[in-house]
């Protein structure tokens, strides 16, 4: 086994040696734990950068047979058919990287505002690594399904014990909303390992690869077509179980009232982990997860996931204008843009598809660093209030010009990278239905209102007495921040590499979920109203 096989392995097993080495008393003490945790997060993005140069986007193939890199495919627990198996496509190596990343801009966050609990809280930080890294990276169910769950506690108890006031009520809901979700992927996981032996010649199996050509065969009239024991009603179940689980985590209305309390309530820390890299989990779940393992049940509730996109979309933006807390203002308006993640997901187009990745990576930048800014002013100024802001241009020049990009970026501004995700979104919606794309460009009118009004309030009005000598942007601060705008603008000024890492993957979902839509429609079955209504008035 060489040094690509063992790449993914070693990536996931840094940030958990760390951790095993910081929560041991006498290793690392007092300061030297947040050098220490710093230092292991560098090394982990500085061994996961050979990723970007040793893939080849060229060797991506098409279809159900769709080619890994960096795989390594291990038997685990033999009795069951589990095997250790990892690796990446396009998509998988932009989150890997963004997770090494904001990973390092975590530490650096909370680097002067946590002062109890350096231990845990470190070792709290190293162990989100490891199961976020471990979502992206797992090409078996049973492993992914552990990874799943192990970001579940430590962001918990981050949110639980070095939140603010009612951290103990963010944390409880978070908890339960995340746990019910993850009940119900597993019933489908088991359904599908279950039922995955009678198309497997008899052999059970949780192996991502071999469950996607299954369950894809499906469509193409293979293992029983439509009507057989793998058909529509079967599809149609498991499909629900998993986008239970990713809806929760996107979260996509109404399952998303847990998200504006955990990130009130979340350290500046959890907050740019919980924005950057585990709402991504979502989407990727519904990328890597619901749609290719059950495209037909994906097709048949087509028309409902565009649906609670749009409401999405809108909803979390106009919630956002009301706002006069600052960081429940980027929270809602969390909730706007992963709206667009699955709009485009869930238009089955290239445009769609291509725009939901880049709108991932681009949220992981733009809202982890918006995150950051709030905790910046909070450490100054104590409050999250608006209207207790004012002037920050004056007092702190160079933390109000990345504010400002920041800010800017959110709105979609091009050159900027998050216009390049919502615009090929809209490309998408539109290609899908015109009335589609006509109401999620209601945001466009909406954004500018609440981020530039917030922007002014708290950035250029009369300077107020309570901020009179705040120091600006300090080493550690200025590091975070700054590496944050200077990819986003990188992004948005020359995204290529982008589009060709991931072009090939967005493909072969594209042309699962299209053939499942075809196939479901030709063999006459039930179509939710909502899903004709669409493709009537869209079409």
């Amino acid at each position: 086994m060489n040094f690509n096989n063992l790449i993914l392995t070693i990536l996931i097993a840094i940030p958990a040696l760390g951790a095993v080495i910081v929560s041991i008393p006498g290793i690392v003490k007092g300061n030297a734990i947040r050098v220490f945790t710093l230092g292991v997060a560098i090394v982990d993005f500085v061994v996961g950068l050979p990723l970007i140069f040793l893939f080849d986007s060229r060797a991506q193939t098409a279809g159900v047979n769709q080619s890994w890199q960096f795989e390594a495919n291990t038997p685990w627990i033999k009795a069951f058919g589990i095997n250790y198996h990892v690796g990446i496509d396009g998509v998988g190596l932009l989150l890997v990287q963004l997770t090494t990343l904001l990973s390092i801009i975590a530490v650096l966050a909370g680097w002067s505002s946590i002062q109890t609990r350096l231990r845990e809280y470190h070792v709290v930080l190293l162990l989100l690594q490891v199961g976020t890294l471990g979502v992206f990276t797992s090409l078996d169910l049973f492993l992914f399904y552990i990874y799943f769950e192990l970001v579940l506690i430590p962001m918990a108890l981050l949110i639980g014990i070095w939140g603010s006031q009612n951290r103990v009520y963010a944390a409880v809901k978070f908890f339960l909303y995340t746990l019910v979700g993850s009940v119900l992927m597993l019933v489908a996981i088991i359904a599908l390992y279950i039922a995955s032996a009678g198309a497997n010649g008899g052999v059970a199996t949780t192996d991502l690869p071999t469950l996607t050509r299954i369950m894809q065969g499906v469509v193409s009239g293979q293992n029983g077509g439509l009507g057989g024991a793998l058909g529509t009603t079967f599809q149609n179940l498991i499909f629900l179980g998993f986008a239970g689980a990713f809806a929760i985590k996107v979260p996509l209305w109404p399952l998303h009232t847990w998200l504006p309390d955990a990130h009130v309530q979340a350290p500046t820390a959890g907050s740019v982990i919980l924005a950057g890299t585990l709402l991504k989990l979502g989407g990727y779940g519904f990328l890597r997860f619901a749609i290719p393992l059950a495209p037909i049940g994906a097709a048949t509730f087509q028309g409902l996931m565009i649906a609670l996109s749009l409401i999405a979309i809108i909803y979390g933006a106009l919630v956002s204008l009301v706002q006069p807390d600052l960081k429940k203002l980027v929270a809602y308006s969390s909730v706007s843009h992963m709206g667009f993640v699955v709009l485009g997901l869930f238009t089955f187009t290239q445009q769609g598809i291509d725009g939901a990745v880049l709108q991932m990576v681009s949220h992981g930048l733009l809202t982890g660093g918006l995150f950051f800014c709030v905790g910046v002013v909070y450490e100054r100024l104590h409050t999250r209030d608006i209207a207790a802001m004012g002037g920050m241009a004056y007092r702190m020049p160079i933390y109000a010009a990345m504010f400002g990009v920041l800010m800017l970026g959110s709105l979609g501004l091009p050159g900027i990278s998050g216009f390049l995700g919502e615009f090929l979104v809209f490309l998408g919606a539109f290609n899908y239905a015109p009335f589609v794309a006509a109401i999620a460009s209601i945001v466009i009118i909406i954004a500018p209102f609440y981020l530039m009004w917030m922007f002014q309030r708290a950035v250029f009005s009369k300077p107020k007495a309570s901020s009179e000598g705040f120091p600006d942007l300090r080493l550690h601060e200025a590091m975070g921040i700054i590496t944050l705008v200077v990819l986003a603008i990188g992004m948005g000024v020359y995204p290529l590499p982008l589009f060709q890492s991931i072009a090939q993957p967005d493909a072969n979902l594209m042309l699962a979920s299209q053939q499942a839509a075809t196939a479901l429609v030709n063999s006459h079955e039930q179509i939710p109203v909502l899903g004709w209504l669409m493709q009537v008035v869209g079409r």
